[in-house]
C-alpha cells in the first residue's frame, strides 16, 4: 500500500480536523481545553505528554491548521541550534506580516536545559506557539520556566475500541472486504498495538504486502514480529536491559555494567533516565559505604542535563564505572523501610513531652521540653522514641 502512494498508511490515515480525531476525549469535546483552542482561533504554549501513537502530532497539526497559523516541526532527537535560529528568523517574519507561528518540538525532553531556555523569549514576547511533545514527565524533563509559560495536557494511550474503529475506517476507505480483512483480525491487530495506532496501521500495512489473501491471525502476528525492534523503550527490552545494567552495578561488574550501559544508549534510551536510576542506586545500593558516590551520581544527572548527547556519554560511563567499583551497603535502604513500617504501624504514637516545644509557661509546667539541653549531642535520659517504640532498632 506505501508503495502505491509513497506515504506510509500511519501518515495517510492522520486526521486532518478535530471531529475526525479518535480518542482524547477529555480534551477534544466540545468545551474542552483543545476544542475551546480551535473554537476561540487563539493557539497558546502547550506541552503533550503522552505515550507513542496516542495523538500528540496531530492534535498539534490540527491546532495550526484550524487556527490559521504557520505549522513548522522540528524533532529534538536531530535539530540543533541552528535549526532553531532559523524556525525564530522565519516566526519573526510572519509576526511582521501579521502571520502566527506554531512550532512543534517532538520529544522535547531530549532538548538539554539550555536548549529549552533558548526559546522562553521567544514565547513570551508571542514569537512563536511552542507546544511540545513528550514521552517522559514534563516535572522530570521540562524546565519550570518552560512549564510556568506552558499549559501541560496529558493524552492517554488509546484504548483497544479507538484502535478498532481506526483500523474499520481504513478499512471502508480501502475497500477491504471482511474476507480480506476479518473482524477477528482488526481485534488482534489493536490487541497487539498496545494503545500505538501507529503500530495499528505499520503492522497492517505490512501484512498487505505480506500476502493478497485473507489477513489471517498467522499473517498478522509475522508483520507483528516484523516490526518490533530490538529494543523496545516501553516493552520488555528497556525494563530487562536496565534491569541487568543495575544488577551489574550490585555485583560490582564493570564489565557488564558498561555494556548494558552501551546497549542502552546506542538503542536511543534517553540517558536522563539511565542518569536517575544511578542517582537512586547511589543512595539504595551503595549508600554510607561510599557517600561521596551520592554527589558523583547528581552531578552527572546535571551534567547530562546541561550537556545532552554525544558528550554527556562521558559523564554516564565516568559515574556507571565509579558505582559498579565501589563498596555496596544496604544498610540505609533496610533502615528506611523499617522506619517506613514503623511508622504505618504506629502512626499516632505521642511525640514524648520531653522533646516537644515549650513556648507558654503553662506547657513547661505541664513538662514539655524537661531537661532537654540545647548541646551538640545531648542524649536525654528518656530516649526520643515514643513509649511503644522505645525497642526500635533500625541500625
Amino acid at each position: 500500500m506505501s508503495s502505491m502512494y509513497g506515504v506510509p498508511l500511519a501518515e495517510r490515515m492522520r486526521p486532518a480536523k478535530l471531529d475526525d480525531v479518535v480518542g482524547q476525549q477529555h480534551l477534544v469535546e466540545s468545551g474542552k481545553i483543545i476544542h475551546e483552542i480551535i473554537a476561540k482561533k487563539q493557539p497558546v504554549s502547550l506541552i503533550l505528554w503522552g505515550p507513542p501513537g496516542s495523538g500528540k502530532t496531530t492534535l498539534a497539526r490540527i491546532i495550526a491548521t484550524e487556527t490559521d497559523a504557520e505549522f513548522i516541526e522540528l524533532s529534538a532527537v536531530t535539530a540543533g541550534k541552528a535549526d532553531v535560529v532559523k524556525v525564530i528568523e522565519h516566526a519573526k517574519q510572519n509576526q511582521r506580516l501579521a502571520q502566527r507561528t506554531i512550532l512543534f518540538v517532538d520529544e522535547i525532553h531530549r532538548f538539554n536545559k539550555s536548549q529549552q531556555d533558548a526559546f522562553l523569549p521567544h514565547v513570551e514576547d508571542g514569537t512563536i506557539v511552542l507546544i511540545g511533545a513528550t514521552t517522559e514527565n514534563p516535572s522530570f524533563e521540562i524546565i519550570n520556566p518552560l512549564l510556568s509559560r506552558s499549559r501541560v495536557l496529558v493524552l492517554e494511550p488509546l484504548s483497544k475500541d479507538n484502535i478498532v474503529s481506526i483500523l474499520k475506517r481504513v478499512a471502508k476507505r480501502d475497500s477491504l472486504s471482511p474476507k480480506r480483512l476479518p473482524a477477528k483480525s482488526i481485534d488482534l491487530l489493536a490487541e497487539l498495538a498496545a494503545g500505538d495506532a501507529r503500530i495499528a496501521l505499520g503492522n497492517l500495512e505490512l501484512a498487505l504486502q505480506l500476502t493478497e489473501g485473507p489477513l489471517n491471525a498467522e499473517v498478522i502476528k509475522t508483520a507483528a514480529q516484523k516490526k518490533l525492534p530490538g529494543y523496545d523503550k516501553k516493552g520488555d527490552a528497556h525494563y530487562n536491559v536496565i534491569s541487568a545494567f543495575i544488577k551489574s552495578m550490585r555485583g560490582s561488574d564493570p564489565n557488564a555494567t558498561l555494556y548494558y550501559l552501551a546497549r542502552m544508549l546506542q538503542a536511543g534510551e534517553d540517558p536522563k533516565f539511565i542518569a536517575r536510576r544511578m542517582v537512586i542506586f547511589a543512595s539504595e545500593d551503595v549508600g554510607i559505604a561510599a557517600s561521596p558516590a551520592l554527589n558523583l551520581a547528581v552531578a552527572t544527572f546535571q551534567a547530562v542535563e546541561r550537556i545532552g548527547m554525544p558528550e554527556c556519554q562521558y559523564n554516564l560511563f565516568h559515574c556507571a564505572t565509579v558505582l559498579a567499583k565501589c563498596d555496596k551497603s544496604r544498610v540505609v535502604t533496610d533502615a528506611m523501610m523499617a522506619a517506613q513500617t514503623a511508622a504505618k504501624e504506629h502512626p499516632d504514637a505521642a511525640v514524648p513531652l520531653h522533646l516537644r516545644n515549650a513556648p507558654t509557661k503553662l506547657m513547661k509546667d505541664l513538662g514539655y521540653n524537661k531537661d532537654y539541653k540545647w548541646d551538640a549531642g545531648f542524649k536525654h535520659s528518656q530516649g526520643f522514641l515514643p513509649d511503644e517504640l522505645s525497642d526500635l532498632q533500625l541500625f
